[in-house]
This record gives C-alpha cells, sequence and structure tokens, in this order.
C-alpha cells in the first residue's frame, strides 16, 4: 500500500480525523515522505473537501460585500441646507370680515426642502408666519396647498446622492438603491402600465402617510386654521379613528383636509381624472363621491386638479351646497404656462367643452375650464386655485395660481418665487 492509501485509511479513522485536520494531513503528507510530495500532494488535496472551502469563501465574501452594502445603504447623513423662506403677498382681494378668508399658499420648492420632514415644516412654517404678520390668518381662515406638495414626501430621509442628482431617473434609482427591500415588496405588488413609477411611489407609503398628517396636521394645529393640504399619492388611502391609513390596492392622488384641532375632516378626497390614469400606477377615483367638508368659513369642497374642468363635479357639489372650491393643482415643465395647451392627455373630455389643442395657451385653458363660482355651472361663491412652483432635478413646473369669485378671476401674473393670494369671504 503507497503512503497516500495508508494516509486516506488513516484520516477516515476518528483518531485520524482528530488528529490531522486537512491543514496538518498535508503538511505531514510534505514533511514525512519527500519522495512521494507531487502524487502525496495531490491525493490529500482529493481528499480535502475542497467544494466545501469554495463554498464558505464565497460565503464570507457575499456576507462582506451585503454587510458593507447595508451599511451604505443605512448611512443618511443630512447635509448643508439653505433654503429661501421669503414669500410675498401676490393678490388680496375683498374687505376683512368676520366671514373668514381663503388663502392659497403657492410655494417654490426643491429636493433638498424634503430631506426630512422638518424641513419642509420649517419652510411652510415660515409662509404661513409671513401671512399670520400680515393679519391674513384667524379662526375661520381656509389654506390651500398645491397638488403633489406630499407625493415628494416619498424622497425624505434618503441619502445625498440622491438629492444631487441630475435627473429625476437618476434620482429614482438611487431611491431604489437604498431601498432594496422596500423597492422589491413594492415592485411585486405594483400594478398599472408602468411598474418601476408605481414601485417608486408605493415603496414608503407608510412612512409618507405618517409623515403627511404629522406635518400638514400639525401645521393646521399650531397655525390654528383649516388646511387643504394639497395632494399625496399613497395607495388605497382612508382615515381610520382619526389617523391617515394606507391599504394595498391601486394608488390614489389625494388630498387631506385637516382642521384647527390638526386632525383629518372626514375622507380623503380621491382625484377622478388623473393626468395619463393607470400609466403610472396612479387609478382614476371616478367611482368615489366628492367630500364635502363643514367648516368655520362654510361648507368646502375639494377638486384635484383636472377635476376642476369637469361641470358634472360642481354639480355634484353644488348637490351639497358647497359655498367655497378648492382646487390644488400641478403644471409640469417650466414654461409650459405659456406655451399652446396640450389638451387633456389621456382623461375623458369634459361635457360641454370644445376646447382643441393649441387654441389657447396652458394658462388660458385653465382658468377657461375652472369653473367654479361662475353661474350657472356653480353656486359655490369663491373658490381658490394653487399651483405647485419648483424644480425637482430635470422636471420644472409651471402654473399661475389664482382666486375665483363672483364669476371673476384674480391671476397671481408673477411667475417666479413663492406666493400668497388672499380673498376675504
Amino acid at each position: 500500500m503507497v503512503l497516500a492509501d495508508k494516509i486516506r485509511a488513516f484520516a477516515s479513522t476518528d483518531q485520524g480525523k482528530q488528529k490531522f485536520p486537512p491543514n496538518s494531513l498535508i503538511r505531514f503528507i510534505l514533511e514525512s515522505n519527500p519522495e512521494e510530495k507531487p502524487s502525496a500532494l495531490l491525493t490529500a488535496l482529493d481528499c480535502f473537501p475542497m467544494r466545501k472551502l469554495l463554498y464558505l469563501t464565497f460565503s464570507m465574501a457575499l456576507i462582506a460585500v451585503l454587510t458593507t452594502y447595508a451599511m451604505w445603504a443605512a448611512d443618511r447623513p443630512v447635509g448643508h441646507y439653505l433654503s429661501d423662506l421669503r414669500i410675498n403677498l401676490a393678490v388680496d382681494q375683498g374687505v376683512p370680515a368676520d366671514r373668514g378668508n381663503l388663502l392659497g399658499i403657492q410655494p417654490e420648492l426643491f429636493p433638498t426642502d424634503y430631506q426630512s420632514p422638518e424641513r419642509l415644516h420649517r419652510k411652510l412654517a415660515a409662509y404661513l408666519q409671513k401671512a399670520r404678520e400680515q393679519g391674513l390668518l384667524n379662526d375661520k381662515t381656509i389654506v390651500v396647498l398645491p397638488e403633489h406638495v406630499g407625493t415628494w414626501l416619498m424622497v425624505s430621509g434618503e441619502k445625498d446622492e440622491l438629492y444631487q442628482a441630475s435627473t429625476l431617473k437618476e434620482a429614482m434609482n438611487w431611491l431604489a438603491v437604498s431601498n432594496p427591500l422596500k423597492f422589491v415588496r413594492a415592485l411585486i405588488s405594483a400594478e398599472g402600465g408602468n411598474r418601476l413609477d408605481d414601485a417608486h411611489l408605493r415603496m414608503k407609503a407608510k412612512a409618507m402617510a405618517k409623515d403627511y398628517q404629522a406635518l400638514f396636521g400639525g401645521l393646521a394645529k399650531e397655525f390654528r386654521v383649516t388646511l387643504v393640504a394639497g395632494s399625496i399619492v399613497l395607495p388605497e388611502p382612508s382615515v381610520i379613528d382619526g389617523i391617515l391609513k394606507i391599504g394595498h390596492g391601486a394608488l390614489y392622488n389625494s388630498s387631506v383636509v385637516f382642521s384647527r384641532d390638526g386632525l383629518p375632516i372626514g375622507q380623503p378626497q380621491r382625484q377622478m381624472h388623473p393626468v395619463f390614469a393607470g400609466q403610472h400606477g396612479i387609478k382614476a377615483g371616478s367611482e368615489y363621491s366628492l367630500n364635502v367638508v363643514d367648516t368655520p368659513a362654510g361648507r368646502l369642497g375639494v377638486l384635484i386638479g383636472r377635476d376642476s374642468w369637469y361641470p358634472e363635479n360642481y354639480r355634484k357639489l353644488d348637490d351639497q351646497s358647497v359655498q367655497l372650491v378648492a382646487v390644488p393643482a400641478f403644471v409640469a415643465g417650466r414654461g409650459t404656462w405659456d406655451q399652446p395647451w396640450r389638451g387633456l392627455r389621456g382623461s375623458s373630455t369634459p361635457v360641454p367643452v370644445n376646447l382643441k389643442s393649441g387654441e389657447l395657451s396652458e394658462g388660458q385653458a385653465w382658468q377657461r375650464l375652472t369653473l367654479t363660482s361662475q353661474a350657472p355651472a356653480s353656486q359655490a361663491s369663491a373658490g381658490m386655485s394653487v399651483f405647485l412652483r419648483g424644480q425637482f432635478w430635470d422636471q420644472g413646473s409651471a402654473g399661475q395660481s389664482f382666486i375665483s369669485s363672483k364669476g371673476r378671476q384674480f391671476v397671481d401674473a408673477n411667475a417666479h418665487g413663492a406666493h400668497l393670494l388672499n380673498l376675504w369671504l
């Protein structure tokens, strides 16, 4: 029997396994029989469980990589924050009385304003404080914020790389990479024509709903006003026992009204005619009713964005004796307001509407199609249309907020900066 066979036989015994681990076995061969080094060494290596060694090496390397990735993803340093807190009163209509007022806040927002809910609170609170200093806040004030002011909470608490991205697409890639488990779970349950967009909006929905209520409910309570909190995209949102909750179904662009004590009034109002319904995961809420809430200033209805273009919505509000209409709105694309109107783009056609694409500008179309306070289409006495302004990576925004009162419209003609619009009732 050659040496290799003897060693193999001995190594298979309990004594051999204890005395000669694989590395010791190889060393024993090299030291005990120099003449048979090559063949004995190969035989010993053949005995050694190489597959286990490779698995162990690969597992350790994978654990190291995953640990490093997890530490990188969890590291969320807060960068420097510089934001313009100035805001100007652009439109002030009516005479102060005891009937209250509609106050529109057209903010100018950027991704860094959403690094944390505290930062966004600081900016919006500065706007409201300016309004207070100008005597525009009272117990009957209704504050209206723009569409999607809550949706961008999706990027709150992220890594600096996201805020420093040059395009929205790059920012969304950083969002997914920094939250891999949340993104994968959201992608599995995503719906609509673009599952990636759906997943991006859905992946942090629970935290978004919590931050949305804490932030905007907190502002309403802090300044003792009724607050129409723009809108936020959430899956199947509902208010249960005074708390904004999410479900597991389709995404809806929804608005919540908060009372002076910071609590939601009624249920979220879902947008009935979103732009490109279904293509970006956002479902039309046409099967849901229009909610009307009682406020100290009167009965209030909310029409999100293009919902304000549809005469049947005003009829439904009139049937519920609505006196005031809030329209949180958003128009994508810098300079779009003055460019030719692009038509309905996927939305159903309001009846009767005879406008065609290119016949007038985007801004003119909004002012013509919004029927608030225009009898006989709307019996409401006043309304406020407020647009989100700012720059989110390579995606600009347009829109000039306007007041509707007694059949007339008062437009904020200045397209730059943050503005207040006030209407005394």
